[in-house]
């Protein structure tokens, strides 16, 4: 079989006429030719990292709803329904996975628990990270958040990465501002790439001591502004990701419209290409095509580089994506989950006041990282939330366990009435919520717990949610559904006062412990910074 168009070589950065020839699932011939199809040929796309579970959907749903956007392949951290399971969550998401032509490229989760300050549902010991990562299909060992621990040779850390260094397996990182001789100690280690970079000098320097960079853009975390010039600056050490990314976005972009930015504004086009090819299949040793003589035949077809409408998609020389149709059929198996916490009430969430001043979370659009603030409580017996100064109350419940939830304040959601909540907490995907009354986060709190995980909105009169039948965390519907359903949410949330552009995925990351700078976990306030559990007021 043959295709025709303009071919874009990223070996020999250049563009041709010309055709490949394809047998056997691999492209057996790369020939010129001038008069060809108005096409551009290059290589497929590939995430560099992603968590598929936090699209909300399973694998094979991710698959379906990637190839249309010209994604081949995912470098993906299981890491989040590891938290849940355990091994057998990395088991599911491998087995959903083969149900597709999609090439699902796995590593063995670090940090499961990520913390010792959370409750989880499961936890991977150097035993259990030896056995996975003996697999043939567990390609490296995930992102290593507990960068304290490494800097502070923990013994288990240490032998996790001493594993995957024994077994020729790169060791994701995950050290948000590290600097100076604190991040000599952690790449010393043995870590080799880090996608938590929020400023160019931040990345530079790690790519300076011989770490590469994983630019993020997802529906969260958003760095690209902040470190696109590193296409200019260090274009072979670095790679594209977005880390975690909601199906509503899915469904408009993944990297392919990514790309096409970048060529926009003036950045070269075989670097752009290169940070999602041949960057990330080189540095974990990926088996994906790259439009090379031999090569499994992994490519796309599209108007141009710099618009990335993407016409078709071919994964192993079979065509997965035609013009809008995805060409391969996905059928979900048996969802599997942990769940077992049962209902909260309003007297669980009183805060009574304990002193002069109290800590709010505050938390910024489009921003995993917080700050914290101080604010004086007055003579109130009991604090309550503060719509005029932006001030709500935020909620953490043990999912895996019946225990009283733990309560604090955030600023920066904006909401004016309402509640909202959600199964999906990371790491441990706790329940969280935040709102304005109690009665209301009771309700969605609730709500959660009966549908054994999901996400849930109150706007004081009813209550409407979207069910997370896979592990609490994802859904098996297609995405189209998940993202209409989850649209409609988010837009709820929105009409109840909240700025935040994706308030799910924001609120999400408050329980996350290993980002900056203050968060809620299940146990209480928890101060990144020295990470350890901190009180709710000031002595």
């Amino acid at each position: 079989m043959k295709m025709e168009g303009k071919i874009v070589d990223i070996h020999d950065r250049k563009i041709f006429g010309g055709g490949i020839c394809i047998s056997e699932g691999r492209i057996k011939d790369i020939y010129k030719k001038e008069l060809v199809p108005d096409r551009f040929i290059m290589p497929g796309l590939i995430d560099a990292h992603i968590h598929i579970e936090s699209s909300m959907i399973t694998p094979g749903s991710f698959a379906a709803a990637a190839v249309s956007r010209g994604t081949v392949g995912t470098v993906s951290d299981p890491h989040e329904i590891a938290n849940v399971l355990g091994i057998e969550g990395v088991n599911y998401m491998i087995n959903d996975g083969r149900k597709t032509p999609f090439r699902f490229y796995f590593g063995a989760p670090s940090c499961v628990p990520a913390t010792e300050f959370e409750s989880g549902g499961a936890k991977l010991g150097p035993e259990e990270i030896e056995l996975l990562l003996n697999r043939d299909e567990i390609k490296y060992l995930a992102e290593m958040m507990n960068f304290p621990g490494v800097i502070n040779g923990n013994k288990d850390v240490l032998r996790k990465i001493d594993i995957a260094r024994k077994l020729n397996k790169p060791v994701d990182g995950h050290a948000p501002g590290l600097r100076g001789e604190e991040l000599r100690k952690y790449i010393k280690a043995g870590i080799s790439t880090d996608h938590e970079c929020n400023s160019l000098e931040e990345a530079l320097e790690k790519i300076s001591l011989g770490m590469k960079v994983i630019i993020r853009e997802g529906s969260a975390g958003r760095n690209l502004n902040a470190l696109k010039d590193l296409y200019r600056l260090a274009p072979g050490m670095i790679m594209l990701s977005s880390d975690d990314i909601h199906p509503e976005m899915l469904q408009k972009r993944h990297l392919d419209k990514l790309v096409a930015i970048l060529i926009n504004e003036g950045y070269d086009l075989f670097d752009v290409i290169r940070s999602v090819t041949i960057n990330p299949v080189t540095h974990y040793k990926l088996d994906a095509g790259l439009l090379r003589q031999g090569d499994n035949a992994d490519f796309i077809i599209t108007d141009s580089p710099d618009k990335m409408n993407v016409t078709e998609t071919w994964i192993n020389g079979e065509k997965v994506y035609d013009n809008g149709k995805v060409l391969f059929e996905y059928k979900s198996g048996i969802p599997v989950n942990n769940f077992h916490c049962s209902d909260i009430n309003k007297n669980e969430l009183t805060v009574k006041n304990r002193g002069r001043e109290i800590r709010i979370i505050t938390a910024f659009d489009g921003d995993l990282f917080t700050k914290e603030i101080i604010r004086e409580t007055g003579n109130d017996s009991i604090c309550e939330t503060d719509t005029s100064e932006d001030i709500l109350k935020i909620i953490v419940k043990d999912r895996y366990r019946d225990a009283g939830p733990a309560v604090a304040f955030v600023k920066g959601f904006g909401l004016k009435n309402g509640a909202f909540a959600s199964s999906v907490a990371h790491d441990s995907h706790n329940i969280i919520a935040i709102g304005v009354r109690d009665e209301d986060i009771v309700q969605v709190v609730n709500e959660i717990v009966r549908l054994k995980g999901g996400l849930a909105v109150a706007d004081g009169q009813k209550v409407c949610s979207l069910q997370l039948n896979v592990a609490g965390i994802m859904s098996d519907m297609p995405c189209s559904e998940v993202a209409q359903q989850y649209e409609y949410l988010s837009d709820m949330v929105k009409r109840l006062g909240c700025s935040m552009s994706a308030p799910f995925m924001t609120m999400s990351f408050m329980a996350l412990l290993v980002i900056p700078e203050i968060k809620l976990s299940d146990k209480g306030l928890f101060d990144v910074r020295s990470f350890s559990h901190m009180a709710l007021f000031t002595e």
